[in-house]
C-alpha cells in the first residue's frame, strides 16, 4: 500500500469540513416583464426556396441549403439599397506622387529604405 492511500485511509470522514464561501458580486439577472426567457422559434410560415424551388418550413433547414451551396442570405433591410458614398479620387495628388517617384528613379534611389 502507498503512502498515498494509507494517508487517505487516516482521514476522518465523520467531520464536516469547513469551505470558505466566495462572495459573489450582487448582480440582478437582467429581466423584463414576460413571464418568460426569449425564444427565438425555428418554424416560420412555409416557404418557397429560391434555391431549389422545395417548400420549407424550418429556418434551420432553409438556411443549412443555403449554407452548403455558398449561398448569401440577405434580410430586408433598406440600408442595403442605398447607394455608398465613394471616395473623392485626388487626380493631382496622385499625379504627384508618381511623378515624384519618377524623378527618384530616374536620380539613381531604387530603394523607399536606403540602405537596404
Amino acid at each position: 500500500m502507498g503512502a498515498y492511500q494509507e494517508n487517505y485511509g487516516a482521514i476522518d470522514w465523520s467531520k464536516e469540513i469547513p469551505m470558505p464561501r466566495r462572495a459573489r458580486p450582487d448582480v440582478t439577472a437582467q429581466r423584463s416583464d414576460f413571464p418568460c426567457p426569449r425564444i427565438a422559434s425555428d418554424v416560420m410560415e412555409p416557404v418557397q426556396s429560391q434555391l431549389d424551388g422545395k417548400i420549407y418550413d424550418s429556418k434551420s433547414a432553409l438556411r443549412r441549403t443555403y449554407r452548403a451551396a455558398g449561398v448569401i442570405e440577405v434580410g430586408n433591410d433598406p440600408a442595403r439599397l442605398k447607394p455608398r458614398k465613394r471616395q473623392k479620387v485626388d487626380d493631382k495628388a496622385i499625379a504627384e506622387a508618381v511623378d515624384k517617384a519618377a524623378a527618384r528613379v530616374e536620380r539613381g534611389e531604387r530603394s523607399l529604405y536606403p540602405g537596404k
